[in-house]
């Protein structure tokens, strides 16, 4: 098994630690960009929908998706690692590109109520403007890559779209937010191969 191995215990405690520090800078982060001004977009599909609470259902995807994940990796740790990896490169990444093309909150937004995640925004518990790309459509894209069961992978990616279309019923994000996260994730998913091989090399699949 791989816990056995020190080599993958040592690998995937410094990608835990990683991710950990990660999730320390997150308020700060968010506290940030919430008071930096942006470009207000202009999206006629967004103006074409009313917009409506959503927050179960968003909830109820990504956590459910994140449960079978979890379940998953209780018989193949592998996949924990290799979740890291994507996550922690997927994170710098939404840092980069909300630095670099900030922008004001879509028109009639209705901020999302999610327990679990909320408290990683800090004092307000609520952020608007981590908007592009999306954070929430990402991490599902994600587990759906990082899944291996045919049933596993269908009903992640049924999460995955449904997901995308609450967000925007939500105006929780610009379409181009949503669009967005599955490329700049596959880019994520291609670039950490190698990472990803080399960190599980000389394991039992």
């Amino acid at each position: 098994m791989a816990l056995a191995l020190p080599i993958f215990r040592k690998k995937l405690s410094i990608s835990i630690f990683i991710t950990l520090v990660i999730l320390v800078i997150f308020p700060y982060f968010f506290g940030f960009i919430q008071q930096q001004n942006g470009r207000k977009l202009n999206d006629w599909l967004l103006a074409q929908i009313p917009s409506m609470d959503m927050s179960l259902p968003v909830f109820l995807c990504i956590w459910a998706s994140a449960l079978l994940l979890f379940w998953r990796l209780l018989y193949k740790p592998q996949v924990l690692l290799n979740f890291l990896i994507g996550y922690i490169f997927l994170t710098l990444l939404r840092f980069a590109t909300i630095l670099l093309f900030p922008l004001e909150p879509p028109a009639n937004l209705i901020a999302l109520a999610d327990p679990i995640a909320n408290y990683f925004y800090g004092e307000g518990g609520y952020i608007t403007k981590d908007l592009f790309f999306s954070g929430h459509t990402s991490t599902l894209i994600l587990i759906f890559l990082n899944l291996e069961k045919k049933t596993d992978r269908i009903f992640s990616f049924i999460a995955c779209v449904l997901l995308a279309i609450f967000l925007l019923i939500q105006h929780v994000h610009y379409t181009i937010d949503v669009l967005a996260a599955p490329f700049f994730t596959y880019l994520i998913w291609v670039a950490t191969a190698g990472l990803r091989a080399l960190s599980t090399q000389g394991l039992d699949h």
